[in-house]
């Protein structure tokens, strides 16, 4: 089963730990640590039927073992359904489940399955209790960590949730051997970013160990989620509700959340849209003289050896784009705020950039004249 790994998230009452390893779920592993929490309390795991047919029966045995009574709540799978809509339909299915509050909310999923059955359990009841079990990279490294829930609007995404922290993350490893390609790779933008904003040594490793790491190999991968579970958690306990250090978790995000609502949540994969991002917050941090352009090429070059997507679309209007980004979240009294990169390993918030400077970078990087 090989070693497992243990990243606390130091939050004082909210504290809780991520453990990280194969073979979690088949071993009872998973079981054992949720079952200590839920003391025989009724537990709802909410899946899609893929899922749920892969590694949810499987967890449902071993917890019935335990002494508990796991119950599934399905939604469907695709960030076209993080939506209110999905979040009724949840809340309808734990009031015919006759939940209490002494229940609790397993999201076994990626990270749509993640944010809405987070949010689900963050409002059902005025709080469940949640323990997150995510299947996919970009899941396990981002979204399953550090509490954000929510779902999307039309207008933009993410703009209804809450913080909510989990009681526990289960990372097994094993679940990304059914995970597509193009999904892995997606992941791997994370992976990275994490090296742009705060580790530049992890950035080149990851980079070097790409190969392993699109080749599904147990030890790479563990790495890898390890090091990015243990950013992210420092980050977090620094600044738990993004007042101010947790934004630089954002590097990509404002541009690539606004790609992804431009092109209705159907064209990219979220990892795919961070890294075109990314690109493009490279090119405004260019424009303002923050990013030198060998940062700017050694973004690139990493994001494209994953495989990703680095080139904004050519067809997505730009006043589109800037009129979806002045409806982010991290918009504050009109001005958009960005994550800016000084070098590999070293980023700064810049809490005004004019939309001209954005406007200039978005038309160098779908224009594709970056210089070399």
């Amino acid at each position: 089963m090989g070693t497992r790994r243990n990243v606390p998230v130091h939050l004082g009452e909210r504290s809780y730990h991520i453990t990280i390893g194969a073979q979690l779920i088949a071993s009872g592993d998973a079981a054992d640590q949720i079952a200590a929490i839920a003391k025989g309390a009724r537990v709802a795991i909410v899946t899609h039927p893929n899922l749920r047919a892969l590694y949810g029966e499987a967890l449902a045995a071993t917890l019935r073992l335990r002494g508990c009574e796991p119950i599934f709540c399905e939604v469907e799978e695709g960030e076209a359904f993080k939506q209110l809509a999905t979040v009724e339909r949840l809340y309808q299915q734990f009031v015919e489940a006759q939940l209490d509050r002494r229940c609790l909310i397993i999201a076994l999923g990626g990270g749509v399955i993640g944010d809405t059955a987070g949010f689900a359990a963050a409002t059902y009841l005025r709080g469940l209790r949640l323990i997150q079990i995510p299947t996919t990279l970009l899941a396990q490294v981002d979204a399953s960590i550090g509490g954000k829930t929510g779902v999307n609007l039309p207008q933009g995404k993410n703009l209804v949730g809450a913080f909510y922290q989990p009681s526990l993350v289960l990372i097994d490893i094993s679940t990304l051997k059914t995970l597509p390609l193009r999904e892995l790779r997606a992941g791997l933008a994370e992976v990275l970013k994490y090296g742009i904003i705060y580790d530049q040594a992890f950035f080149e490793e990851t980079y070097q160990a790409l190969p392993q790491l699109l080749n599904y190999e147990v030890e790479a991968l563990t790495a890898a989620v390890t090091r990015s579970c243990e950013i992210k958690a420092e980050v977090v306990a620094q600044d738990e509700t993004e007042q101010g250090l947790r934004a630089i978790l954002n590097f990509g995000h404002t541009l690539g959340h606004a790609l992804e609502a431009a092109t209705a949540y159907q064209r990219y994969l979220h990892g795919e849209a961070v890294a075109i991002g990314m690109v493009a917050a490279a090119l405004v941090g260019e424009e303002l003289g923050i990013t030198p352009d060998e940062t700017t090429h050694r973004i690139i070059a990493a994001l494209q050896q994953a495989g990703l997507p680095t080139q904004f679309p050519p067809e997505v209007p730009l006043p589109e784009v800037l009129e979806i980004m002045h409806r982010d979240k991290k918009v504050i009294s009109g001005k958009t705020r960005f994550i800016l990169a000084r070098a590999i390993g070293k980023v700064e918030i810049v809490p005004d950039v004019p939309d001209s400077v954005v406007l200039r970078a978005l038309e160098r990087h779908r224009a594709g004249s970056i210089a070399s």
